[in-house]
C-alpha cells in the first residue's frame, strides 16, 4: 500500500505541470497506458480478459470511474488543499462499507485511530472558508463513492487477479472520457507527451499495488496507508513546487506516523492474541 500511496502521489505530481490539460483528458491518456500494461499481463498470464466476477468487476470500474471525475470536479471548482482533505475521508467510507458488505470486523478503537489520522491532514491541508457547500457535498460523495469501490475490489478478491481489476476500470474509463475528449481536446507538447507516459506507468504501478493490498488484507488495516498520502504530497510540494511547510503541517505529520503505528501495533496484539 505504501508503494501504491506514493505512485499515486507521483502521478498527482505530475498532473499539477500539466494544469493547463483538462482533467478528464488527463485521465484519458493514462487509461490508455494502463490498459496496455495491464493488457500485456493478461495476456502473459493467460487469465481471462473480461474476469470471473463480472458484476462486480462493472461496479468497481463504474464506482472507481464516478469517483475520480467526481474529485477532479472539486479540484476545478474548490481550493486543492481542501479538495484533498475531503478525498482523505474514502478511508473511512471504505471500512464502513467493509463492515457491511464485506463481514469485516473493525475495533471500537480504530475508529480513534481513523479520527487522529484525518484530524492530522487537516492540520496538513489547513482550513478554507472559501469552500461552498455544494461542492463539498460533491468531494464528501466522492470519497463515499471511493470507499465502495475499494470494497469492489474486496469482493473480487477470491475470483480474479488484480490485473483483471485494474483492465477492467480501463473499459469502463477509456470510452467515457474519449467521448468527453472530443468536445475540448487539447493537445500536448514536446515534453508533456513524456510526463504523459509517466503518469500512466505511475497510475498503472498504483492501482495493481493498492489492488493487491486490498485483496490481501482487511480494509481497516490497509486504507488507514492512504493517509501517508498526505505525507507526500507535502514533501513534494516542498522539493518540486516550492511550497512551504508551517509547523502546523508538521504537526500533522506527527499524528498520523503514531496513528498508523497504534494501528498496525494493534493489528499485531490481535494476531498473537488470535495464535494463543
Amino acid at each position: 500500500m505504501l508503494i501504491a500511496v506514493a505512485s499515486f502521489a507521483v502521478m498527482n505530481a505530475l498532473a499539477k505541470t500539466l494544469h493547463h490539460i483538462p482533467s478528464h483528458e488527463l485521465v484519458f491518456f493514462r487509461s490508455i497506458i494502463v490498459f496496455f500494461i495491464s493488457l500485456y499481463y493478461v495476456l502473459k498470464l493467460k487469465l481471462p480478459i473480461l474476469g470471473n466476477n463480472t458484476t462486480w468487476l462493472i461496479l468497481r470500474g463504474v464506482s472507481g470511474l464516478s469517483a475520480l471525475l467526481l474529485f477532479f470536479m472539486t479540484l476545478k471548482n474548490m481550493p486543492l488543499a481542501s479538495a484533498t482533505s475531503l478525498q482523505y475521508l474514502s478511508p473511512i467510507f471504505t471500512v464502513l462499507f467493509a463492515s457491511v458488505m464485506n463481514n469485516q470486523s473493525v475495533r471500537p478503537v480504530q475508529w480513534l485511530y481513523f479520527f487522529l489520522a484525518f484530524c492530522g491532514v487537516l492540520l496538513i491541508k489547513g482550513f478554507d472558508d472559501r469552500v461552498n457547500m455544494n461542492w463539498l457535498m460533491v468531494g464528501v460523495l466522492a470519497a463515499l463513492i471511493a470507499g465502495f469501490a475499494y470494497n469492489s475490489i474486496i469482493k473480487c478478491r477470491k475470483t480474479d487477479h488484480a490485473y483483471t481489476i485494474v483492465i477492467h476500470l480501463t473499459f469502463i474509463s477509456l470510452p467515457v472520457t474519449g467521448i468527453w475528449c472530443l468536445f475540448d481536446f487539447v493537445m500536448p507538447q514536446g515534453t508533456e507527451w513524456l510526463v504523459l507516459l509517466c503518469m500512466g506507468v505511475s497510475t498503472q504501478v498504483a492501482q495493481y499495488y493498492s489492488t493487491k493490498a486490498l485483496m490481501t488484507a482487511s480494509a481497516a488495516t490497509i486504507t488507514p496507508w492512504n493517509y501517508v498520502g498526505a505525507l507526500f504530497s507535502v514533501i513534494i510540494g516542498y522539493f518540486f513546487f516550492q511550497e512551504g511547510i508551517e509547523w502546523l503541517a508538521v504537526i500533522g505529520m506527527c499524528i498520523i506516523v503514531v496513528s498508523l503505528i497504534l494501528n498496525s501495533r494493534l493489528k499485531e496484539i490481535t494476531s498473537i492474541e488470535k495464535s494463543s
